[in-house]
């Protein structure tokens, strides 16, 4: 497992570094058409907190990231 992250971090060093438009496109290309769809198995739970969630939201019980902000920063104090 070591090499392969070697090999990553040296990978992610050479893009970071180059200019060439036309080598990031054909790397962009190769991880495109090499990508295969995963399928992640999901559990009772799972699904039964997605049903929750889709529920929540036909039924507009929703909340907004800034009043989670000021939940979060009032449970810190």
């Amino acid at each position: 497992m070591l090499a392969i992250e070697s090999i990553k971090h040296r990978l992610i060093d050479k893009i970071l570094t180059t200019n060439d438009e036309k080598l990031l496109e054909a790397i962009d290309i190769i991880f495109v058409s090499t990508q295969k769809e995963e399928i992640i198995p999901l559990s009772l739970e799972h699904i039964e907190m997605l049903a929750m969630s889709e529920e929540d939201i036909k039924n507009n019980n929703l909340i907004t990231e800034s009043e989670i902000n000021d939940i979060d920063m009032k449970w810190i104090s």
